[in-house]
């Protein structure tokens, strides 16, 4: 049986490509990690390092070892913190991976609440891209996730509506269109844009309704795409362009008058943002918990945070 200590001990190695940092982080002397990695080479019968010199590096064996110990560690915990929450108190570790812009600054405070009415466990926010959800919940490195697409659901994952993200286009406080009430879809066509990234919600959003008044990506005048709506928010503070945003992002610098909100006629920009977990996994308590506790009543207000944000 591989012990637990020992592939601890070859994570941080091959995070780190050092033996003394992993010791470090373990707080270790240096040739019990290297004894360690040492034994564990020899029952597994391959080698995990090409060690040269001073320098390390992961042999193929090492890198196929490195997800399954994650997850062998992972289990480990879960099985410890399954057995502690037997008792009255819920403890344990929560791991969440979100993939959302809007959904991180819902999920933050949400998570916040959680630790405060149940100090026992420890809440990890895993920021990822869409296409990590995935491959991060099937190797145990995440318990639940938040995501913007349905397409999710089903096969495997089992899926609750979070909130509803409204998209709003914002605009340079010193645009010409500022102290309209709205424009038009085709006046988007004279305008330089600002466009989220390929794989992002919010651009898909923004496409769809925009196909509805024929309107396809090549008509627009896209100048940059980014793959952070901050970064965009600010983009556009500085006058280079305007951009279909989540509410969410542009709050602060709506609110401090340094871009405006443009309401878009005969366009909803809105999209749901859903929390999906494994639907076969075994019960676990931190998990559970926090499922419930999603759409606590006394959590109402911070669920509404996006249609506040929404003008």
């Amino acid at each position: 049986m591989i012990d637990l200590a020992k592939l601890e001990a070859f994570i941080y190695a091959a995070e780190h490509l050092s033996f003394s940092e992993a010791g470090r982080h373990l707080q270790l002397a240096q040739p019990t990690i290297s004894h360690r990695i040492k034994t564990l080479e020899q029952e597994l019968n391959v080698a995990l390092f090409v060690r040269s010199g001073h320098t390390l590096s992961l042999t193929e064996a090492g890198r196929v070892l490195l997800p399954w110990a994650h997850k062998l560690i992972h289990q480990a915990l879960e099985t410890e913190e399954m057995m502690a929450s037997l008792q009255d108190e819920v403890v344990g570790s929560l791991r969440v991976a979100c993939s959302t812009t809007a959904g991180k600054y819902v999920l933050t405070q949400l998570a916040a609440r959680f630790c405060q009415r149940y100090p026992g466990i420890q809440v990890s926010i895993l920021a990822c891209t869409a296409h990590h959800v995935i491959p991060r919940m099937l190797e145990g490195e995440a318990n639940l996730a938040v995501v913007s697409s349905y397409d999710l659901c089903g096969y495997g994952f089992e899926c609750q509506e979070f909130f509803t993200d409204h998209i709003n286009l914002i605009i340079p406080a010193d645009h010409p269109w500022v102290g309209r009430q709205s424009v038009e879809p085709a006046d988007l066509l004279s305008e330089t844009l600002l466009m989220r990234e390929l794989t992002s919600g919010t651009r898909r959003v923004l496409l769809t309704e925009l196909a509805k008044h024929d309107i396809a990506l090549g008509d627009l005048d896209v100048a940059l795409e980014v793959g952070n709506a901050e970064a965009i928010v600010r983009t556009v503070e500085a006058g280079y362009g305007i951009a279909f945003v989540s509410a969410l992002s542009a709050a602060w610098a709506v609110a401090q008058g340094s871009v405006v909100q443009m309401a878009v006629q005969d366009m909803v920009l809105e999209r749901k943002v859903f929390m999906i977990r494994r639907s076969l996994m075994t019960p676990y308590r931190p998990q559970e918990t926090f499922w419930g506790f999603v759409h606590d009543p006394g959590n109402a207000d911070l669920l509404e945070m996006a249609s506040r944000a929404f003008v």
